[in-house]
């Protein structure tokens, strides 16, 4: 699948969790209390995560993001990794990504800023920000939009962090499973997981039925969201 249409799922994947992810009689001392702050940062880290299996990609939308910078990480990733939809689009790297996030914006605050900045990016970049086709104006651009969301979410508190990013991959891994070549859920074992529900990236399927839907999903859980119990009720 396309880079908008992963942000998509991970967007719309936290703001569904955030009613759970609060549920003390589900998670018990896992859960967590959202303001409305972190609800929103949340749903640009998801956003972000859920394009960060494709850092093994050379020529993907992570690689474009930052110029330079990003090519020679996707890179270093993809040649480490064993190519595109390898390692990083796995379970393992999903719970190394989770795990390793709310170890680090725990323990690592300026790492974390730097990370933060990273998904943030990302997030922005899959859900629209651009400049047309120019790379390097859109780098910018995002980068100084990036750097004024971290300083404005500089203070949150980040018990959360982990699931956004958690959910995030998750997603990913998810929508690339259905499309025909499927992913290495299990790796390093090699089988791969397919369901070829969406049969060509970028195709007509992609573009006119699963976008359109996960953008009304967005809308609609965030005004949910936004609204609290009046929207439960009003759509229920």
């Amino acid at each position: 699948m396309m880079g908008h249409t992963h942000a998509l799922t991970g967007a719309v994947a936290w703001l569904a969790a955030v009613p759970l992810l609060s549920d003390t009689t589900v998670l018990h001392d896992y859960a967590v209390t959202l303001s409305p702050g972190q609800i929103a940062a949340g749903t640009l880290v998801a956003a972000g995560a859920a394009m960060l299996p494709d850092i093994d990609h050379h020529s993907g939308t992570i690689a474009n993001t930052f110029g330079f910078v990003t090519k020679l990480l996707c890179q270093g990733v993809e040649a480490i990794s064993g190519g595109h939809r390898h390692a990083t689009h796995s379970f393992l790297f999903t719970a190394v990504a989770g795990f390793g996030t709310w170890w680090v914006s725990g323990h690592y605050e300026i790492a974390w800023w730097v990370i933060l900045f990273f998904l943030v990016g990302l997030g922005l970049r899959g859900l629209g920000v651009k400049i047309g086709d120019r790379d390097h104006y859109t780098g910018i651009l995002n980068a100084v939009a990036s750097a004024g969301l971290v300083w404005w979410m500089h203070d949150l508190d980040w018990g959360w962090a982990g699931y956004a990013v958690g959910l995030g991959c998750f997603m990913h891994i998810f929508g690339d499973c259905c499309t025909p070549r499927g992913c290495p859920v299990f790796w390093p074992a090699p089988w791969r997981l397919g369901i070829p529900i969406v049969p060509v990236t970028d195709g007509k399927v992609e573009r006119w039925v699963v976008t359109p839907l996960l953008t009304l999903g967005m809308v609609i859980l965030a005004v949910r969201t936004a609204l609290g119990d009046s929207a439960v009720k009003w759509l229920s």
